[in-house]
């Protein structure tokens, strides 16, 4: 049996009668690979920041670029859970897409980058202007990036989808 097909058989397994009451089966897998990859990637980004980068600056080139340990940890973690969100969106949650990997993989990038940029400019402004707690910015940005995901993913990055 291949990954994918263990993958989605596992996922299958807790679609349970209720939930089916509520959520459509893509948008359940969505939501588990979503939650998979968001735990990959705080597992990831906490071994590396601790062990890995160990809290310290990176200093790369001689001293002349020098990057903070929060900063260098994201830039290893991000293309391996970039790469994996990829996988599992067009292997698990989206599989019936119609457009080529070429085309999919630079749709995912732009989604991604959209959200890096929403979130950058969204704590920008929910912390900075209107003065909302940090924590409640993030998780009201991180609520508003799921959704937007789900949507940018489900019509544009893996259009052509035949609901399942």
């Amino acid at each position: 049996m291949s990954i994918r097909a263990f993958l989605i058989r596992l996922i299958d397994r807790f679609y349970f009668p209720f939930i089916r009451s509520i959520l459509p089966l893509q948008t359940f897998r969505y939501a588990v690979c979503g939650g998979m990859n968001m735990l990959l990637d705080m597992i990831l980004y906490f071994g590396i920041f601790h062990v890995v980068v160990r809290a310290d600056l990176v200093v790369l080139w001689g001293g002349d670029l020098v990057i903070s340990p929060e900063v260098a940890a994201f830039l290893i973690t991000f293309p391996i859970t970039f790469f994996t969100g990829l996988w599992l969106g067009r292997n698990i949650s989206f599989q019936h897409s119609v457009l080529r990997h070429r085309t999919q993989l630079f749709r995912y990038l732009l989604v991604v980058l959209m959200n890096i940029l929403m979130k950058y400019y969204g704590l920008k402004l929910f912390v900075g202007v209107f003065r909302v707690f940090p924590s409640i910015a993030n998780a009201i940005l991180t609520l508003l990036s799921v959704i937007f995901s789900y949507f940018m993913q489900k019509y544009f990055t893996f259009k052509g989808n035949k609901s399942i």
